[in-house]
């Protein structure tokens, strides 16, 4: 077993219902068990040039457990679920009714895709400040 965060996001559509779809999806993966999960947080989108007060708000949260998988196993089964919630992959850093990340995978450091830890967890506090909520000893390899 492998300790596992996932970060989950959303800013099209009931996005609580959407974050609540998600994690028992999640949590329904065969090889996968979510332990804890944080607070929804609203959130400003955030665009590729930076916060964006015009865009849609974000509701935010991160799940931590553990799961048997392979990253890329992994990273399969969510891409999964974003699909079954409608998420389109029209425009990088546009709007979507769900987003799902690895953001580490134990002590984990992987170059190739699905890059582990997310290679810009530890610049979003719409990541960090949720972890943090679960769990307050979180580290992120090769961040701290």
């Amino acid at each position: 077993m492998t300790a596992m965060v996932i970060a989950l996001g959303s800013n099209l559509g009931d996005r609580d219902a959407t974050l609540s779809a998600a994690l028992a999806a999640i949590n329904a993966i065969p090889g996968v068990t979510v332990d804890q999960i944080s607070t929804f947080h609203d959130t400003v989108a955030l665009r590729e040039s930076g916060p964006s007060d015009s865009h849609p708000r974000y509701l935010n949260a991160v799940c931590k457990g553990t799961t048997t998988l392979e990253p890329d196993q992994l990273m399969t089964a969510l891409h999964d679920i974003e699909s079954r919630s409608g998420r389109v992959r029209h425009e990088r850093w546009g709007d979507r009714t769900l987003d799902l990340d690895i953001v580490a995978m134990g002590d984990l450091v992987r170059a190739e895709s699905p890059t582990i830890p997310h290679p810009r967890a530890h610049e979003r506090d719409f990541v960090l400040k949720p972890w943090l909520e679960i769990d307050p000893d979180a580290v992120l390899p090769g961040h701290g």
